[in-house]
């Protein structure tokens, strides 16, 4: 991991970063009964405006992966309380998978609410999203059954939290 660096996007990489998080949804099946998700996925820009974005970038400047995070009371919040701080739309790049942009992206979360003084990270997670629940579990994450919830009724999202 030494050559990626997990940063803010720069605007001309927003465009990288969006067609990032469609693959890798996409790949993975996870847009399958997508109700309009991929255009909202596909708008780092909007994102960058209103949530704090990060994106892992190798040494040649490709986007490899990238995250949201998400203050309480915001527009992209969705389960975060006072304290919290929450991340969506974790993804990174299926030609980059297996070497840890998704957890170094988790680690920068975890860093990122440390230095704001706040005592929990929490996340939505698709019900079939086994490979992120295994991060997120391997990294202390523990399931906040009380916050699941159905965006719409096809759709099941579950919850995770982490003391940090």
């Amino acid at each position: 991991m030494g050559d990626v660096e997990i940063r803010p996007p720069r605007p001309e990489e927003y465009a990288a970063a969006g067609e990032v998080t469609v693959q890798a949804y996409d790949v993975d099946g996870h847009l399958a009964g997508d109700v309009g998700y991929d255009a909202e996925l596909r708008d780092v820009a909007r994102r960058a405006e209103r949530a704090e974005v990060l994106v892992a970038v190798d040494a040649a400047g490709e986007v490899l992966g990238t995250v949201a995070v998400v203050r309480p009371g915001s527009e992209y919040a969705e389960i975060s309380r006072p304290g919290e701080l929450e991340f969506r739309m974790l993804a990174v790049a299926p030609s980059a998978r297996g070497r840890g942009i998704g957890e170094a992206l988790t680690r920068a979360v975890l860093d990122r609410a440390r230095a704001l003084g706040l005592r929990k990270v929490v996340l939505s997670s698709l019900d079939t999203m086994y490979s992120a629940h295994r991060l997120y579990e391997r990294l202390g994450f523990v399931r906040l059954a009380e916050r699941d919830w159905r965006p719409f009724p096809h759709i099941s999202l579950i919850a995770y939290q982490v003391d940090v």
